[in-house]
């Protein structure tokens, strides 16, 4: 099978691929894109081929899509697997794929009451597609399927998470007892890496999660969030003509400050936060309503000055305006006074906070001098090591409104502005 691929292998993939054959338990963990996954799925191939017909053979990930993504399509590439592509099989949407004629179960686990999805199965052979996203108990229920003696294999990868999460604590920490072997990889580890692609993928990587998918460690969420911030280098006091108002991102609050940021896409291709609305209850000794939040935010975007344009040319028109998607009552009060492009922002705390680090660490977004609120809070946003060291990544939430505002309007226009960063300076 090996001699039929037609991407090249190093030693590191090809021992791992051989010695996953007589374990238990077999992880590839380490660096994105390191030839882990495509070592993974050719030991799981190969262990297809001498699995049992009395069990099940499955593959798990987070949802059938992640499936369908991460596994599926790599395996149906004739530019990674060749002839043997054409044996792999599948109808998006459907829960079973073919592949090499053996009929594969495809089993999304993205919470704990995934589990009962396997209870009661023998399984065989299981492939599970990044384990540290998997609830601990979906895991547990998999080990126990795994009934056909010392037949039944379990291949599993992953990114590294934070060191007290349950995979490192009680499987990685004690693979000896376990009965599981694990292979660590890093950049080096894959040969068919493009240098200039091993560069922008560094510099699509900031502070923590440069350490845990580049370096490849176990590490601990801990200081800033943003620890790329640097006031010389992001804070401007000019702000160039505005080719496109992208957003507004809103964080709702009654008891604690109400905050929106307004992102512009400038004519020299970078991000600027333009302006910022906030106010304090706390400060002003009066809490606001819905309505009086919305004319205030109505009156402030009417009020912004665009900058490079003749005379004292005032107001903006925002693509979008998105808001906390916890504050319901205020997106019906904006939606009821017609207030045009209001969406709930996205609000996937971690992978926004990684979507402002790349657009910080990039250089491609920088913020006006005018924006005190969201000024005075990034310097010190910071993670929860608390929570840290439950194995949770969570920032503290503590002057985190602007910040909060900005990962909305950030996280939920990305698809817009990630193109625009020169990866080669940014490296």
């Amino acid at each position: 099978m090996l001699r039929d691929l037609p991407v090249p292998l190093s030693r590191r993939q090809v021992e791992s691929i051989v010695e996953a054959q007589d374990a238990p338990i077999a992880l590839w963990s380490g660096a994105v894109s390191s030839g882990k996954t495509i070592a993974s799925l050719i030991a799981f191939l190969i262990r297809l081929t001498v699995t049992p017909d009395h069990g099940l053979v499955v593959i798990v990930g987070r949802t059938l899509q992640t499936i369908e993504r991460n596994i599926l399509d790599p395996l149906q590439s004739t530019h990674l697997f060749g002839p043997i592509a054409k044996h792999v099989i599948h109808t998006n949407g459907a829960n079973t794929a073919r592949i090499l004629g053996r009929t594969v179960h495809l089993v999304g686990a993205s919470d704990a009451r995934a589990e009962g999805r396997i209870r009661g199965a023998t399984i065989a052979l299981a492939y599970v597609d990044e384990a540290t996203l998997l609830p601990q108990a979906f895991w547990m229920m998999l080990l126990s399927r795994l009934r056909v003696g010392d037949q039944s294999r379990l291949m599993a990868t992953t990114n590294p998470d934070g060191p007290f999460h349950w995979l490192r604590r009680d499987f990685l920490l004690k693979s000896a007892h376990v009965g599981l072997v694990n292979w660590h990889f890093t950049l080096d580890d894959n040969p068919s890496l493009d240098p200039g692609f091993v560069a922008r993928l560094k510099a699509q990587y900031h502070g923590l999660w440069y350490r845990r998918f580049i370096l490849g460690e176990w590490c601990l969420a801990q200081g800033a969030v943003y620890d790329m911030w640097d006031e010389d280098r992001h804070v401007v006091d000019l702000l160039p003509y505005m080719r496109r108002w992208l957003a507004v991102g809103i964080d709702y609050g009654t008891v604690n400050p109400f905050s929106a940021v307004l992102l512009g896409l400038a004519e020299d291709q970078h991000l600027y936060v333009v302006s910022e609305y906030r106010y304090s209850s706390a400060d002003s000794f009066r809490q606001l309503t819905d309505a009086e939040y919305s004319q205030g935010v109505r009156q402030w975007l009417a009020n912004v000055r665009r900058p490079g344009e003749s005379g004292n040319t005032r107001g903006v028109q925002p693509e979008w305006i998105f808001v906390d998607p916890s504050a319901a009552s205020f997106m019906n009060q904006l939606w009821t006074e017609r207030v045009p492009n209001i969406a709930p922002a996205i609000n996937d705390v971690l992978d926004g906070i990684r979507s402002v680090g790349v657009a910080l660490g990039s250089g491609l977004l920088r913020v006006h001098r005018s924006c005190a609120g969201l000024l005075g809070e990034l310097p010190g946003y910071a993670w929860d090591e608390r929570a840290a060291e439950r194995g949770d990544d969570k920032p503290l939430k503590v002057d985190d409104h602007s910040a909060d505002a900005l990962r909305y309007a950030v996280h939920s226009t990305a698809h817009e502005w990630r193109g625009l960063i020169d990866y080669a300076k940014a490296a």
